[in-house]
């Protein structure tokens, strides 16, 4: 049976100077939870509406955005303007959720890039919400960048922070489901580039993130296929052995995407359990 989700679209202030396309997907029923999803590298929310569908259907909101340089938002394609766009863009995401669902839990879910996003947006800004989810976050690449790309994207921060380059994704490794991959490569939304200051953030707030693990300041549930091939599987178990709240998930056999594998019932299954735990923790 086909599922109808009841979509609002809108354009949020975010303090990055650019339009920022944002998007609710809300419960037939009375809601009992929101999401705040964070896209990752390259792509865009409505790559989400899987997700959505699934949550909506367990009454939980979800509202997301297209990040600075992505989808249909504003900006250079794979840029920001400022080494803390994205967590601009949680704030006002944040903010939303709160005026939308007054007086609800909220969570955070970031994959990948977004992952690395919520992950350092909690730890930076400590904020009042329920709990969050990382799936596959980007603290480091599958393969360490060589001292000489980390150099060239060092000097390129400083002297053409804007200068932007392919990806060098893997996406194969995006997921077992070969509709999912073609689906992605033919999407007019999904770009493949990144700039040399996305690149730098990304390379040292990862280092970051590791070195503050222990300071982790709320319920974390983390996740993780054992056959990753584009981030570092073995950064992300290093950072969950120093969580203090964490619930720490290798799925067996799955790639990057775990919301796009042929499990992801199981996946999204194995969130909502967990959601459901802290709605019931005081």
């Amino acid at each position: 049976m086909e599922v109808t989700l009841k979509e609002n679209k809108f354009s949020l202030i975010d303090g990055n100077q650019v339009d920022t396309f944002s998007i609710e997907w809300r419960p037939e029923t009375n809601p009992k939870a929101v999401i705040v999803l964070i896209h990752g590298l390259g792509e865009h929310c409505e790559r989400y509406k899987n997700v959505a569908e699934f949550f909506t259907q367990k009454g939980i909101g979800i509202i997301s955005a297209d990040l600075y340089g992505h989808g249909k938002t504003g900006g250079k394609r794979g840029f920001i303007p400022t080494e803390d766009a994205f967590l601009k863009t949680i704030d006002a995401l944040l903010i939303k959720a709160k005026e939308l669902y007054p007086n609800l839990p909220v969570f955070l879910y970031g994959h990948s890039l977004g992952g690395l996003a919520v992950l350092w947006y909690s730890l930076n800004r400590k904020p009042g919400i329920k709990g969050v989810i990382a799936t596959s976050p980007v603290l480091a690449e599958h393969k360490p960048s060589s001292p000489i790309k980390v150099f060239l994207a060092r000097v390129m921060n400083t002297l053409n922070p804007s200068f932007t380059m392919k990806n060098g994704l893997d996406l194969d490794a995006l997921s077992h489901d070969k509709e999912v991959v073609t689906k992605y490569k033919n999407d007019p939304l999904v770009h493949g580039f990144i700039s040399a200051r996305l690149g730098w953030t990304m390379l040292n707030k990862g280092k970051w993130i590791l070195a503050h693990a222990a300071e982790f300041p709320l319920p974390l549930l983390l996740m993780v296929g054992s056959d990753e091939r584009i981030v570092s599987r073995p950064l992300i178990e290093e950072f969950a052995k120093n969580v203090p709240f964490i619930d720490f998930k290798i799925w067996p056999g799955l790639y990057h995407e775990l919301h796009n594998e042929p499990e992801k019932e199981s996946v999204l299954n194995y969130e909502l359990d967990w959601i459901t735990k802290h709605l019931q923790m005081k």
